[in-house]
């Protein structure tokens, strides 16, 4: 079960990677509103950007299904749309109503989010579909039928079965929807310290790969909050509130994982300092302008966990001061510079420099912090202890670098991927491999015999292993490039 979540919210991130199209898109129009310049060109971006947000429901089922089923091909996103408009469609009022000879209006509000933008049910079409495709994808009918056997059979029997989840849906989404709604409710209530709950609990959760799923209730429009959808359109936006659920996480983004990457660099062993500075740079980078925090997360997530519980509770602090004083941002890939400077022309937004002000105080913090717990508590922090990297005046080091460098088939990431390949136990220990924004994630026959020390030394942050067969390698976000790599040499 745990694995099949961890999947699930790799397979999230495929629909969110379009979003910042959307942002950026809606971002040209707002650019050209504020500057009163080409009205109608502006009214034109802005409809086509808002347009993408209000299309996530089928987009993520879409997304779903591929990054569940065992293979991408185009069957599995044919079948996952026609499940999803099959759901859709027959549960809206207007198909619903004359079904059951009630007025549109009694049906109740839970099914009037039965459209393009449920991502609820998006999410759960496209379970079907990957199963649908896994199961049957390469089933042989009787003679007569076999035009329709194997990938032509997904489609059809995804229907069918979507045509039963309908029904199911019929009872149990009200129930199911009012649930939810309850939730959500729950925590918008609490108002700031609701924000406080989600950033600590959404920190939490990335060892897991769940936070994708529980973003998807407060930044979408699963019950209603769609915190990033109204603050991107401006549709049913609140000023001060809507954005709370993202602006806090611009300080950390921006300021506080930089702050902890420097503070590691520092309590580094000096001897250490100029092997591990590349990628402490490298990662703080990524951190500040695009808010891709994993690969320094993972620095210390495993060997500090006391450092990524300091971490999830600043990070709901943070949450919790800009939803106090109102400030609202928001984002549409990750916290990072570039949706804030998208930010500073969204009319939705609040007072977001103050936010600037906030990261300040809040790489302060980080520094502090984390200096004096890596170094009180003796923590094995990249550079110190058990993970020291090779001392580069190691001869026999420099000799093996120069060897694999002149075995390197010319690609830029070949000698990374064949090192990590080796690292894993070869080609023949490989059973499945995928990737998130950051990480490959793989299905092992032993994941005992791999080597972590030959797989970091190749670049990697970290390992992580799950069971007897899964583990994880935490690249960065050149991950697929290195995933594309690897797929290279097992097929050679």
């Amino acid at each position: 079960m745990f694995k099949f979540f961890q999947n699930l919210g790799r397979s999230l991130m495929l629909p969110v990677a379009v979003l910042p199209a959307a942002a950026i898109i809606v971002g040209i129009g707002n650019a050209l509103n504020a500057l009163h310049a080409l009205p109608q060109v502006a009214q034109f971006f802005v409809a086509v950007g808002t347009t993408i947000l209000e299309q996530l429901g089928i987009l993520f089922a879409i997304g779903v299904a591929i990054g569940m089923a065992k293979k991408n091909d185009g069957a599995i996103a044919l079948a996952s749309a026609l499940g999803f408009f099959v759901v859709t469609k027959v549960l809206s009022p207007d198909k619903l109503a004359p079904i059951l000879h009630v007025k549109p209006s009694s049906l109740g509000e839970a099914f009037d989010k039965m459209d393009n933008g449920n991502v609820f049910v998006g999410i759960i079409i496209g379970l079907i579909a990957a199963y649908t495709y896994n199961r049957f994808s390469e089933t042989e009918l009787p003679l007569a039928l076999s035009f329709f056997s194997g990938k032509r059979l997904v489609p059809i029997l995804t229907a069918f079965f979507c045509t039963f989840i309908a029904v199911i849906l019929l009872f149990v989404w009200p129930v199911v929807y009012n649930a939810i709604v309850t939730f959500g409710t729950c925590i918008v209530g609490m108002g700031p310290f609701g924000a406080f709950i989600y950033g600590v609990a959404n920190r939490l959760l990335i060892p897991t790969g769940l936070h994708h799923a529980l973003n998807t209730v407060f930044w979408f429009d699963t019950i209603g909050i769609n915190d990033i959808g109204k603050f991107q359109t401006g549709k049913d936006a609140v000023h001060g509130i809507t954005g709370r659920y993202q602006a806090g996480f611009f300080p950390i983004m921006m300021f506080g994982m930089p702050a902890a990457a420097l503070a590691m660099y520092h309590t580094a062993k000096t001897s250490q300092q100029k092997q591990v500075y590349g990628w402490f740079l490298g990662s703080a980078i990524a951190a500040f302008f695009v808010g891709v925090t994993e690969p320094i997360e993972f620095a210390f997530m495993f060997v500090a966990p006391i450092l990524y519980v300091i971490h999830a509770l600043l990070t709901g602090l943070s949450l919790f001061i800009a939803a106090t004083f109102h400030w609202t941002a928001g984002f549409s890939f990750s916290a990072g510079l570039i949706d804030y400077i998208l930010s500073l022309i969204n009319p939705v937004a609040n007072q977001p420099l103050m936010l600037l002000v906030q990261g300040i105080v809040f790489f302060i913090l980080y520094y502090v912090i984390f200096r004096f717990v890596i170094q009180f508590f003796n923590l094995n922090t990249i550079g110190r202890g058990d993970n020291e990297l090779v001392d580069p005046t190691d001869e026999d080091a420099i000799e093996k670098e120069s060897a694999d460098t002149k075995q390197s088939n010319g690609s830029k990431y070949s000698k990374s991927a064949s090192q990590i390949l080796d690292g894993l136990g070869g080609a023949q220990n490989i059973t499945s491999l995928t990737n998130c924004a950051t990480r490959l994630r793989l299905e092992l026959e032993d994941n005992s015999i791999i080597d972590e020390q030959k797989i970091k030394s190749a670049g990697a942050v970290g390992v992580t292993k799950s069971g007897k067969h899964s583990t994880q390698v935490i690249i960065g976000t050149h991950v697929q490039q290195v995933a594309d790599e690897i797929e290279k040499q097992i097929e050679s």
